[in-house]
């Protein structure tokens, strides 16, 4: 699943980082009760490495729990907004880890320029696998303290478990070259548990409440979307709305979710 050179998956995000801060979903709370139970490490006051941060979405949510985060991530742009919300965060008031400004690095997940030993958990949040599994999982061992723990978590859809999404995922199989979800038989989860030599994982199901315009933002935000010329991106999007407006007219979407969490130590 490595896309390729990180500058290269920079400008992919980049093209689409308004969709993807406005459209993502967060994780919810059940994640990061997990995340503090798996790994033994106490979110409040710890240090954390978000690798492959983007716009900030687990990184807000670790600061909103009292954590120290260091956001990295290749893309200028997404980690614009990243520190810009996070500014905002801070002036409205939110935890102990919002009392200081993120710390923002423009940087490769496989190549950290980080200290040794400097953090409690390094975390890769819907990014681990972009870069390089060698790699990253040496360069996250190596920025851990004795003790600290490596974890990964993706948010997916549930589509078996309605319809209507299994339907949305099979238009878009059909439609685009490089689409990569729960319509292709080959799917997975990304390996990263076969990195670790201690692992946990589990899955964490849940149900985004969302209208249909935010929903449709979420999808131009992948990477197999911002890989289309405008036009096509345009043109599937506008398909997909229709389609969801038919099947419900109020515009509100209850999605089924499920979150997959991977924690070594």
């Amino acid at each position: 699943m490595n896309a390729g050179p990180i500058k290269d998956l920079g400008r992919t995000f980049d093209r689409v980082a308004d969709a993807y801060d406005e459209g993502r979903p967060g994780y919810p709370d059940e994640v990061y009760r997990a995340l503090g139970e798996v790994t033994g490490v106490d979110l409040d006051g710890a240090t954390v490495v978000d690798v492959g941060a983007g716009t900030g979405i687990m990184t807000r949510g670790l600061r909103a729990r009292g954590a120290r985060v260091v956001a990295v991530d290749p893309g200028e742009p997404m980690l614009a907004r990243l520190v810009s919300r996070s500014a905002a965060d801070q002036q409205a008031g939110g935890g102990a880890g919002e009392d200081a400004p993120v710390a923002a690095v423009l940087a490769d997940g496989n190549v950290l320029p980080l200290a040794g030993e400097a953090a409690h958990l390094v975390m890769y949040a819907q990014s681990w696998h972009w870069l390089d599994p060698v790699l990253s999982i040496a360069e996250a061992r190596r920025v851990l303290r004795p003790g600290g723990s490596i974890a990964g978590c993706w948010n997916f859809h549930h589509a078996s478990q309605a319809e209507w999404l299994a339907d949305y995922e099979a238009r878009l199989a059909q439609a685009v070259p490089t689409y990569w979800g729960p319509a292709v038989e080959e799917w997975s989860v990304p390996p990263i548990a076969s990195a670790f030599e201690v692992v946990e994982e589990r899955w964490i199901p849940w149900t985004r409440l969302v209208g249909i315009e935010h929903f449709l933002l979420d999808l131009r935000s992948h990477s197999y979307m911002a890989a289309l010329s405008k036009e096509r991106a345009d043109e599937l999007v506008d398909r997909q709305r229709v389609e969801l407006r038919a099947a419900f007219p109020e515009g509100v979407l209850s999605v089924p979710m499920r979150a997959y969490l991977a924690v070594g130590r």
